[in-house]
Parts: C-alpha cells; structure tokens; sequence
C-alpha cells in the first residue's frame, strides 16, 4: 500500500473496510446466510437447515452444474484458442490491422450480453447453419463473449515479451513454428492461465445471452438459480448460489496454482 505515514495507512484500511463490506462481503454473507435458512424473521434469514443444499447437489441442480462446467471449459478452450491465435497474428501486423483486430474482438463485450444472444440467435436459425435448439448454440455465445479477454490477455502479454528470445532461437536456426512452440507459448504461458481463467469465470457467471438461447435440456447453473429465485424458492435458489460460487472458485485455485509454477519456469 503506496501510504508511508501509520496514520494514513490505517486511513486507508478504514475507507477499504468502509467500502468493501457493504459493497462486496455483506450481500455475499446474506446468500451464504439464505442458503442454510429456511425462512426470514425480520431482516435477517432464520430457520437452520442444510435441507437446502441436499436438493442443490443432486437432480436438476446437479445436472444444470455439470452443463455449466462443460459450457465453461468448452468455451474457454475455444476462445483462448481464437484469442491466442488473433493476438499472435495481430502482433505481426501494421497498426491499422491491430487496431482493426482490436475492435473485432471488443466488440462483443462493448454491446450488452443480451443483443451478443439475439445476434448469435438470428445468425444461427437458418441454415446452412442450424444451431437453435442445441447445446452448440450456447457454447458459442459463451465463447464469443469470453473471446475478447483471452486476446487482450494475450496481446497485452506479447507486447512485454522480450524479442529477444525468439532472435537467440532463431538465429540458432529453429524454424518459426518451432521458436513459437518452444519459445513463445511457454514465456506466454502464465498469460494464458490467467486468460483461461477469467474465461471459465465469466461463463459460468453469464445469463442474459443464455436466456435466450438455451434449450430445455441444457440448462446451465445460472438460469437455474434465477428460475428458482423467480418462482419465490429464495432459499434453495442461495444454496444453489453458493455451489456455483464455490466451484468457481475451486477452478480458479487450481488455475493460479498452474500459474504459479508456469511463472517459475
């Protein structure tokens, strides 16, 4: 913390306190709180029970988990594949083709989420390609929102790699897919953790797109607990909160974990 003076140092944690508790902690402790009550008595959620969460870990909870974990990871790949490719591919353009590349893939998360599912839906409900209806349709909505983080992950880690390493390589005769396999992705690797990461986290989050798109029998988590919220199971629809913020989390540990041995490299 850039305060040097005791005072001003406590200054600040107070004002962090001050906006991060109401802000950030409190609502959360109020989902986790709902998630093992069972009614309200006055402003706060009563009633203990773990009731809740036996129903959010098994049937539909359970399977609209799994659909999310798969749309999520699905999702991630595909897009830190195309964003990790634009952004290799932008870097060895002139400034008009970045910038273009740059406005390309912004574009997305530059409009709401839910014209990004109406777009993705007319394009997509007519042939040659017809995808309404399926499980294919909200993976690629996902992935077309998340795209635009993997590649200004990627971009901004290409613009601090030192070229020195690709000219040792080459000019010890690697060819280029070589210096890029061997040398590039590597020194990128820890960029493309992070990336993937806050891809998984942003699609497991997301619902407005997947509103309009999702097909009965692919129902991720997230329209899960707003149907439930939405018919009054204020509750159930906490534990099931709790179990999507809880594995999110967990992926999220076990990628910083990559992360930090592929920095140590």
């Amino acid at each position: 913390m850039l305060v040097h003076s005791k005072t001003g140092r406590w200054a600040a944690w107070g004002l962090f306190g001050l906006l991060f508790l109401p802000l950030f902690a409190l609502p959360l402790l109020v989902v986790v709180a709902a998630s093992f009550s069972s009614h309200w008595s006055g402003a706060f959620p009563s009633g203990p029970t773990t009731e809740n969460y036996a129903s959010a870990v098994r049937g539909e909870s359970l399977q609209a988990l799994t659909t999310s974990l798969v749309t999520a990871l699905v999702a991630s790949l595909l897009a830190l594949t195309v964003g990790s490719w634009a952004a290799l591919a932008a870097a060895g353009l002139g400034k008009r083709g970045k910038r273009f590349l740059d406005a390309l893939f912004v574009l997305p998360v530059a409009v709401p989420s839910v014209v990004v599912g109406l777009a993705v839906l007319v394009a997509f409900s007519r042939p040659p390609l017809l995808l309404n209806g399926t499980s294919s349709l909200v993976i690629l909505a996902h992935t077309v929102l998340v795209t635009a983080f993997a590649y200004q992950s990627v971009s901004a880690a290409l613009v601090r790699l030192d070229p020195a390493w690709e000219q040792a390589a080459a000019s010890l005769g690697a060819r280029p897919a070589y210096v890029l396999w061997r040398v590039k992705l590597p020194l990128l690797l820890p960029s493309l953790t992070s990336a993937a990461g806050l891809c998984f986290a942003l699609s497991m989050g997301e619902l407005s797109a997947t509103m309009m798109l999702y097909p009965p029998d692919w129902m991720p988590l997230p329209v899960r607990i707003f149907t439930a919220t939405d018919r009054g199971s204020l509750f159930s629809g906490s534990a099931v909160a709790v179990v999507l913020i809880a594995t999110t989390l967990s992926v999220l540990l076990a990628v910083s974990r990559i992360r930090t041995k592929a920095s140590y490299r």
